[in-house]
């Protein structure tokens, strides 16, 4: 970032030199004013998104850590997930053996 050479007070006490035609000094003087309240404002506004900048920035740190600290390892957490259709028919078969089973022999013991 550029650094400023002028301050408010350098600004509030500028003389300038008056000649036969030159400047209407409290023209001049009200201008300057003008100034002023804009450069101030400027560095109010410029440490306030500084501050707010580290706020963030420290925000962002402390998430990040967060972050890294409860990240779950789901390498070992996960079981093995290589189920074959075989597998799952049997387990098919069993829950309708389950479910259907006593109704299935009643209809046997009929015929």
């Amino acid at each position: 970032m550029a650094e400023r050479t002028l301050t408010t007070k350098d600004i509030l006490q500028k003389e300038f030199k008056t000649s036969m035609r030159g400047y209407n000094p409290a023209e001049v003087d009200e201008y300057l004013d003008d100034v002023i309240r804009d450069y101030e404002s400027y560095n109010k506004e410029l440490t306030q998104l500084k501050a707010e900048n580290e706020r963030l920035l420290s925000k962002v740190d402390e998430l990040t850590k967060q972050a890294s600290l409860s990240k779950p390892t789901y390498s070992s957490a996960q079981p093995n997930n290589t189920v074959t259709n075989f597998d799952i028919l049997k387990r098919l078969s069993n829950l309708e053996r389950h479910v259907f089973g006593s109704k299935l022999d009643e209809t046997e013991e009929n015929l």
